[in-house]
C-alpha cells in the first residue's frame, strides 16, 4: 500500500519523498513485479491507448525505484558501519565462495570436454564464465583476508615452484578476456625457472595485476615479465600494459581499500579498491614493495622484486 501510494503521488505530479516506503528487499522485489506486470499489460493494450499517461506511470515507477535504491544503499551502508558490520561482510563473502567454487568446477569440467564435446565458441564462452567466476571468488577471498587483518595471506614455509608455470596459468585464466578485447597477453619467464618461494601468493598478485591491466587497456597488449636481475637470487616481476595510464589524481588513493570512484569511468583498480590493496599486502608479506610507473596515454607498469633462491629440478619429485 505504501509503495502504491508513492507511485500515485508521482503520477499526480506531487512530491512522493514524504511517503514512507519500507527499506527492505521485499519493497524492491515488489516494485520489480509491479513494473513487469505493467509492461506486460502495456504490450496487450490497443494502439489507441494514451501513450502520455502510460509514460507518466512508468516514469513514476522509475522515480520511486531510484529513491528506493538510494534509501537501500544508505541503509546497507549504515548496516556495515555498525559494530557487527564487518562480520556481515565476511558472512556474505563466505556464502559467495561456495556457489562460485561449484561454478568454477563445472565450467572447467565442461571446457575440457569431460561431459561431452564442445565447439570453439562454447569453449571460449566457458572460459569467460570461468574467468568471471574466478574474479568474483577472488574478491570474496580478498574481503575475508582483509577482515582477518591480512595475517594469513602467505604460507609460512616457501616451496619449490616453476615461475614459467605460474605465468602460463595466469595467461590461461585471462586469455578469454583478452580475446574478447582483441588484446595480446605476452609472457617472458626468467632463464633460471625453478625457484623457492610462495607460488600461491605470487599467482594471486600477478593475476590481479594482469586482470586489471586488461580492464583498462582498449588496444595493444599486456605483458607479464619475470626478469633475472644482477643479484643472482633476485627476480623482478612486472605487469605492463599499453592502456590509458593512471591520472595523477588517482595515484594518491590507488592502494587504499574500500575506496570509491568519484565518477563513472574514473580509474580505479576495482570498485571497492580491494584488489590492489591485497596485492600490496601480498608483496610486502613476501618481503618486497609493489611500485607503479604510469604515463598518460602510454600505459602503466606495476613491478616488484622477490628474493627467490634457485631450486634444482630434482627437488620437484
Amino acid at each position: 500500500a505504501q509503495l502504491c501510494c508513492a507511485i500515485r503521488l508521482e503520477v499526480c505530479g506531487l512530491d512522493s519523498s514524504g511517503a514512507t516506503v519500507p527499506r527492505n528487499p521485499l519493497s524492491r522485489r515488489l516494485l520489480g513485479l509491479v513494473r513487469g506486470a505493467f509492461l506486460a499489460r502495456v504490450q496487450a493494450l490497443p494502439p489507441s491507448s494514451d501513450p502520455a499517461q502510460l509514460l507518466r506511470l512508468l516514469s513514476a515507477m522509475e522515480v520511486v525505484g531510484q529513491r528506493l535504491e538510494a534509501d537501500w544503499s544508505q541503509h546497507f551502508a549504515d548496516r556495515l558501519s555498525a559494530p557487527d558490520g564487518l562480520e556481515l561482510v565476511v558472512e556474505v563473502a563466505h556464502d559467495l565462495r561456495s556457489p562460485l567454487t561449484s561454478i568454477l568446477f563445472l565450467a572447467e569440467t565442461l571446457q575440457r570436454a569431460r561431459s561431452g564435446p564442445v565447439n570453439p565458441v562454447q569453449e571460449r564462452q566457458l572460459g569467460l564464465i570461468y574467468s568471471a567466476a574466478f574474479g568474483l571468488s577472488s574478491v570474496a577471498s580478498d574481503v575475508i583476508e582483509l577482515a582477518r587483518g591480512g595475517d594469513r595471506l602467505v604460507d609460512l614455509d616457501p616451496i619449490p615452484f616453476s615461475v614459467a608455470d605460474i605465468l602460463e596459468s595466469v595467461r590461461d585464466i585471462v586469455q578469454p578476456i583478452a580475446e574478447e578485447k582483441n588484446l595480446t597477453v605476452r609472457l617472458s619467464p626468467p632463464d633460471a625457472d625453478f625457484r623457492i618461494g610462495h607460488p600461491v601468493a605470487l599467482s594471486r598478485v600477478l593475476l590481479n595485476l594482469t586482470t586489471n591491466a586488461l580492464k583498462f587497456t582498449a588496444e595493444g597488449f599486456v605483458e607479464v615479465i619475470a626478469r633475472q636481475t644482477s643479484v643472482p637470487r633476485a627476480v623482478e616481476f612486472s605487469v605492463r600494459d599499453s592502456g590509458r595510464g593512471i591520472p595523477p589524481q588517482s595515484m594518491a588513493t590507488l592502494f587504499e581499500p574500500f575506496r570509491r570512484r568519484q565518477k563513472p569511468g574514473e580509474y580505479a583498480f576495482s570498485g571497492s579498491g580491494l584488489g590492489l590493496s591485497i596485492c600490496r599486502k601480498l608483496v610486502e608479506a613476501m618481503g618486497s614493495t609493489l611500485d607503479v610507473e604510469t604515463s598518460q596515454g602510454v600505459g602503466t607498469r606495476f613491478h616488484f622484486v622477490l628474493d627467490l633462491p634457485l631450486a634444482g629440478e630434482g627437488n620437484f619429485g
